[in-house]
């Protein structure tokens, strides 16, 4: 049952397109390529194991740790616009 203008499944359409969006994100977030030796940011080693279990790693756990850490902290607004989600 749809409330006030909103038609009915604007909700589960809302939720869907999030979860596309976040799957579009992180796909285009995933390493392509070979592997690197050595980190792009801070030059250490990327030890054998990461480049075998990650293909195509660019960052040794540490500089992926921050820059995840970063990204994290930029997520956190409503990208949508829904006034309804931004009401705590």
């Amino acid at each position: 049952m749809a409330g006030g203008w909103s038609k009915d499944g604007a909700v589960q359409d809302q939720i869907d397109a999030n979860v596309e969006d976040a799957i579009k994100q992180a796909k285009a977030r995933m390493p392509k390529g070979e592997s690197l030796k050595y980190c792009e940011e801070c030059d250490e080693e990327i030890p054998q194991a990461r480049r075998e279990v990650v293909p195509g790693v660019r960052l040794c756990v540490n500089c992926q740790t921050k820059k995840d850490t970063e990204e994290k902290s930029l997520n956190l607004f409503n990208r949508r616009g829904n006034k309804d989600s931004q009401i705590h």
